[in-house]
């Protein structure tokens, strides 16, 4: 392990520094003392688990908070930034872990939003197309330029996103959990960009849950624990587990839980010949009691919307069939009473009411049991929410906080804590990991095998391969809008996904799996 480094670690000048640093919000103290500087032309990651400050300290640095204590120094000179108007136009940028875009405008639009290019009085809509197509393509991403928002997939509006921060002039670029919602072609154009921001002598702040990633890219580490600073190092002197165990303060060696060897139990759910128009050809499944089954393909195969239209969340045309009985669900209350849960891979679009208590979001799927006639019965929601807390390992401040003042880890198990308040028979987690610290995967992983252990079927749609791999008994892997295939026990390998996924060779598979670009 390496000493604590102090100063640059690449000899240049500091960009911006935290002396410091301290947050809290009442009582509650979230940052305590954070000192750390980033180099022109320098990658410092900032990693830790949710909910250990992290994403606070970016929006300190990016104008968007003040802090209590200490102060930011840029370039040399004490700075208070008035807000992120003020930062930008110092050339500090944040790229958001949220995805900010108005989703009724085009992508053109978005990436100029409050930055128009204008031809005399009126708007030169060519001009910025064009501009707003060299960013996406500056990012490897094939994104047309005049399609709105609303019409794209979360991956594709996080590109968006990182366009726009990058059109404004900058000296420091903070990225928050950029790669999230990326698959790894999308990331490795990502990481390549870095490089050559880097390669500009522009500082970039980088946080990231994916520790290899962080590995490849950072020239050093500053690891945070529950709003403390454990340490920052050269990222040469420590590998992806040295940094998951100053981040959790244990070994996690061990990420996936051990799964029982005995055949999946009978057939639970099944579909066949399912169409959805724009996605899905002709696709289906079975799954079986006690069974996790994994759903791979690149981003736009179909995978999500597959089991939406399955379960009502989408028009779609097939056979459906629950315990070898036909169904059809009209909606997703339809398929929840049936006793199958879906959790949204957008937790904080779809799952979740950001703007209200952690008990309205706990209950609300299953109210029926919090009533007596017309009326809720607070104090047996207060109950279940002690319970959810408890059970699901819900690290809360406050019981009185809104849900969208937790952190991701803690607002999906939240989002599990709802739905098993439905007692289901069959599981639909999307992403079940995504932004989420390594910790609380490991947490999330043996809760979802101890579903599976307790005879419930489970369906895993990811697009990380080592988790599926991890976690799965089988895997179903699609490629543009159907299953082109199935793997499992030896062949459960990511060149054998690769390669169903793409359509590619072994040898082009075995080069993207390793990161590189096929030939």
């Amino acid at each position: 392990m390496a000493d604590l480094v102090k100063g640059a670690g690449n000899g240049a000048p500091i960009a911006i520094a935290a002396e410091g640093v301290s947050k809290s919000f009442g009582p509650v103290e979230v940052l305590n003392d954070i000192r750390f500087d980033l180099a022109a032309g320098e990658v410092h990651a900032i990693i830790g688990e949710n909910g250990a400050g992290k994403s606070t300290l970016m929006k300190i640095l990016a104008g968007h908070l003040q802090p209590t204590g200490g102060r930011l120094v840029l370039k040399g000179e004490p700075v208070r930034f008035s807000g992120p108007v003020e930062a930008e136009r110092r050339g500090v940028v944040l790229v958001h872990q949220e995805i900010l875009l108005a989703p009724d405008l085009t992508v053109a639009q978005n990436i100029h939003l409050g930055r128009e290019v204008r031809r005399g009085l009126t708007l030169d809509d060519r001009g910025m197309n064009a501009s707003a197509a060299a960013a996406l393509e500056g990012l490897g991403a094939a994104i047309d330029p005049r399609v709105r928002v609303g019409a794209l997939s979360i991956a594709q509006r996080q590109l968006v996103q990182i366009a726009r921060a990058l059109l404004v002039p900058h000296d420091v670029v903070i990225f928050d959990e950029p790669t999230a919602s990326l698959t790894p072609h999308e990331t490795e154009a990502l990481l390549k960009v870095i490089d050559a921001i880097r390669a500009r002598g522009i500082g970039v702040l980088y946080i990231s849950h994916r520790l290899p990633e962080v590995k490849r890219l950072a020239d050093r580490v500053t690891v945070l624990r529950d709003g403390r600073q454990v340490g920052t190092n050269d990222a040469a002197a420590l590998e992806p587990a040295d940094m998951a165990r100053l981040m959790v303060g244990r070994d996690v060696s061990k990420l996936y839980p051990d799964r029982a060897s005995e055949p999946a139990g009978a057939p639970v759910l099944a579909a066949e010949g399912m169409r959805v128009p724009g996605y899905v050809h002709s696709a289906g499944f079975t799954v079986s009691k006690g069974e996790i089954l994994g759903l791979a393909g690149l981003v736009g195969a179909g995978r999500t919307e597959l089991l939406e239209g399955v379960l009502g969340l989408r028009p779609a045309e097939g056979t459906v069939r629950l315990d070898g009985k036909p169904v059809r669900f009209r909606d997703g209350r339809d398929s929840m009473d049936a006793g199958i849960v879906y959790l949204s891979e957008d937790r904080k679009g779809k799952g979740l009411l950001l703007g209200q208590t952690l008990r309205t979001n706990l209950t609300l799927a299953a109210l029926d049991r919090f009533a007596s006639g017309p009326l809720l019965q607070p104090a047996r929601e207060e109950e279940a929410l002690t319970s959810a807390i408890r059970d699901f390992d819900i690290r809360t401040r406050r019981r009185d906080l809104l849900a969208g003042q937790l952190s991701g880890g803690n607002q999906q198990k939240l989002l599990l804590a709802k739905m098993m308040l439905l007692n289901p028979r069959v599981v639909v987690v999307d992403e079940p990991t995504r932004g989420i610290d390594i910790g609380t995967k490991e947490q999330i992983y043996r809760f979802l095998a101890g579903l599976a252990a307790e005879g419930r079927a489970v369906i895993v749609i990811s697009s990380e391969m080592p988790e599926l791999i991890g976690l799965c008994d089988r895997i179903l892997v699609m490629r543009e809008g159907i299953v082109a295939g199935e793997v499992s026990g030896e062949t459960m390998t990511e060149r054998d996904i690769v390669m169903l996924a793409t359509g590619a060779g072994e040898k082009e598979a075995a080069l993207a799996v390793e990161g590189a670009e096929p030939a």
